[in-house]
């Protein structure tokens, strides 16, 4: 949507907590669509990579160090954002952050496009 305000989150997630990791943010996904303005919350796991344009992506067949997720979080506007973000880092950063190799990194700004 045009003038919207989006978030992208990366989570760099220890390899033995990747079951309580899914099983959280898919509780916190649930939670995340109430929020005032939210118009569109996913995750995906990165677990795939180009070989070649042309070519399907190949599965990554090991573990190194981390596996990557990615949020993408969309508000009507940057203060219903301000909002919600509060809200997630008061009821789940903690227990976000015991599952990840490092603290998550937060990109947000206005979305472009239709």
């Amino acid at each position: 949507m045009k003038n919207s305000f989006s978030e992208v989150k990366l989570f760099q997630v220890k390899p033995e907590k990747l079951f309580e990791f899914e099983s959280l943010v898919n509780a916190i996904a649930d939670e995340q669509k109430k929020q005032q303005g939210c118009m569109d919350i996913k995750y995906m796991k990165r677990f795939y990579v180009l070989d070649g344009l042309g070519n399907p992506p190949r599965e990554l067949t090991k573990i190194v160090k981390c596996v990557k997720y990615y949020s993408y979080w969309e508000f009507d506007n940057k203060e219903n954002y301000g909002r919600a973000i509060e809200w997630f880092f008061a009821n789940y950063e903690k227990d976000i952050q015991k599952l990840l190799i490092m603290p998550f990194d937060i990109n947000c700004g206005n979305s472009l496009g239709t």
